[in-house]
């Protein structure tokens, strides 16, 4: 599989952020988070003034990992990678394959940018992204992310083509879980670029790219369904799950609308009398001539003679309701 992510491969789909570009982002992103530090300390120091000093270091320990570590941490989750400085140069923060990053990458990154950025002034993150052939600090290294360009130009813009009608949600039963970002990015970058590829080039690396997948989620390749399609199904179903999961319900593929509550597999409501919880209740027909205003008992002992039936008994006359005309 490593032959088929290729540096070249990697620059076209991906275009990775260069350091002049990150040293702005992470510098603008430096100076609003340490300006809120600093005035939340004051207020801190003001409103503490009487407290004793283990309440005061405790305060400040408690600010430092809420503001300059939390808050990062906490805007990246929930920007989907793009703090204020990366949306300012038009970067963000994206896994190895592509994909938008979640708690965990965010929390990766910011746990040991305390040690690269800020302890030591940015040393150790400037030297490793030199030495990194796509610009990743420690912690993008530790947490599988890569910081991408998203201003490129509109004809250079790579885009995975959708799947074909009939295969969209059909594969919504799979399991993701053990298929490496690894293979991820090969998928693809194959399908951005297939149609630069040689026909039976192509079609080899599709079905050696659907081959392992299939051997990663454990069902195997459908005989009906060609490899190319296949790989963007998959595709297709894992960027939705992804976006369920960052920004809950979205449309189905095709403009679709959801099935509503009641609609057409619903069962009908039944027409006619409610059904009733509880004790049966005394209806018209139930009553004898002689037992106005007593109910027929619903469990009525065998043998018993039934009660003959009153005048006007089919026409309801002897219950006070007349039939409609």
């Amino acid at each position: 599989m490593n032959e088929l992510v290729t540096g070249d491969a990697v620059v076209l789909g991906l275009r990775p952020a260069k350091l002049p570009s990150r040293a702005l982002a992470v510098f603008i992103d430096l100076v609003v988070v340490w300006a809120g530090y600093i005035v939340v300390s004051m207020v801190l120091a003001f409103a503490a003034s009487s407290l004793d000093t283990a309440a005061v270091a405790a305060l400040a320990v408690a600010s430092f990992l809420l503001i300059p570590v939390g808050v990062p941490i906490a805007v990246e989750t929930l920007s989907q990678g793009r703090s204020l400085g990366k949306l300012a140069c038009g970067l963000r923060v994206v896994r190895d394959d592509g994909g938008p990053i979640r708690f965990r990458h965010a929390l990766v990154r910011g746990a040991v940018g305390v040690v690269e950025l800020l302890m030591s002034f940015g040393v150790i993150a400037c030297v490793a992204s030199l030495a990194s052939a796509r610009g990743r600090r420690v912690g993008d290294l530790f947490a599988g992310t890569l910081v991408v360009r998203e201003r490129v130009p509109a004809d250079r813009a790579q885009v995975v083509p959708p799947p074909p009608p009939w295969l969209v949600g059909r594969f919504s039963q799979l399991d993701f879980s053990s298929v490496p970002d690894e293979l991820w990015l090969a998928v693809r970058q194959y399908l951005t670029r297939m149609s630069q590829l040689d026909a039976n080039v192509g079609s080899s690396m599709a079905q050696r790219l659907a081959d392992d997948l299939a051997a990663r989620t454990g069902v195997p390749l459908p005989p009906d369904v060609p490899p190319m399609a296949f790989l963007a199904a998959v595709v297709s179903e894992r960027q939705s799950r992804d976006a369920r999961r960052a920004f809950g319900a979205v449309p189905t593929p095709g403009g679709t609308p959801p099935a509503r509550v009641g609609g057409p597999s619903a069962p009908s409501p039944r027409v006619g009398r409610p059904e009733r919880s509880g004790p049966p209740v005394a209806r018209p027909d139930d009553i004898g001539p002689g037992t106005t205003g007593t109910a027929k008992s619903a469990s009525a002992p065998a043998g018993s003679p039934a009660p003959a039936p009153g005048p006007g008994r089919g026409s309801d006359s002897g219950s006070g309701f007349a039939p409609p005309a």
